[in-house]
């Protein structure tokens, strides 16, 4: 089976995660489960910005974290993807970046807090991984990963970066940018005094629910593709 179109998208999605700040030089990765082949997916490789994503540097990797096929450098933090794609069989695309803000947020003893509409995304699903700061390199440590995200949305990284999942590349983007207003939201609201009190958790899931529907993720996803092409990207 040709996998063009997933690659297509993952390349725009590498170049939308850019263009909204989720670039750390060439740290950040993206994969996507094969879907007629639930045991491998595609990745971005190593030592190549997120925006640099082609059609010929996108590598095919096994849950084991083995290259199937593709001539490219693979990353040392492919077990992030490998583990959290072998338990979670609801989950399609992994994303892991380095943003300022849930970088902040996943540094302090702070839980992430319903103070704006992002945030009611993550609303009770987000996890923390607190093992280290270092990379992913190991299977041991993918495992990890994977058990503090659970069966959640996403995970923080402790000093170190997020976990963003979702059954879709549209979903997984739209997931990671919109944790990271949440945070930028929260840690500047933080900053200025105490905060009011959050809306009801009624209303909270209310939202959360009308947000997290997968037709809102395209709509958004696709505003992005427009975007980066109308800039030239």
């Amino acid at each position: 089976m040709a996998y063009e179109k997933i690659k297509e998208t993952l390349i725009m999605a590498g170049k939308a995660l850019v263009a909204e700040g989720q670039d750390d030089f060439t740290r950040g990765h993206i994969s996507m489960r094969l879907p007629d082949n639930p045991g491998q997916f595609l990745m971005k490789a190593h030592s190549i910005g997120m925006d640099e994503i082609t059609m010929d540097n996108i590598l095919t990797i096994d849950l084991e974290g083995n290259v199937v096929a593709g001539s490219a450098r693979r990353h040392s933090e492919v077990y992030i993807h490998s583990e959290v794609l072998r338990v979670r069989a609801d989950l399609n695309c992994v994303i892991h970046t380095h943003p300022v803000y849930s970088c902040a947020l996943a540094a302090s003893a702070r839980p992430l807090r319903a103070l704006s509409q992002p945030s009611a995304l993550f609303y009770k699903d987000l996890g923390l991984y607190t093992d280290t700061i270092n990379l992913i390199r190991t299977h041991e440590m993918g495992r990890g990963v994977a058990k503090a995200l659970g069966s959640r949305r996403a995970v923080l990284l402790k000093n170190h970066g997020v976990v963003v999942t979702g059954a879709s590349i549209e979903e997984a983007v739209i997931g990671t940018i919109m944790l990271e207003n949440a945070a930028q939201v929260q840690m500047i609201a933080e900053a200025a005094g105490d905060c009011a009190p959050e809306f009801p958790e009624e209303d909270i899931r209310k939202l959360q629910h009308d947000i997290s529907r997968p037709d809102q993720f395209v709509v958004n996803f696709d505003y992005l593709v427009r975007r980066v092409k109308r800039r030239g990207g």
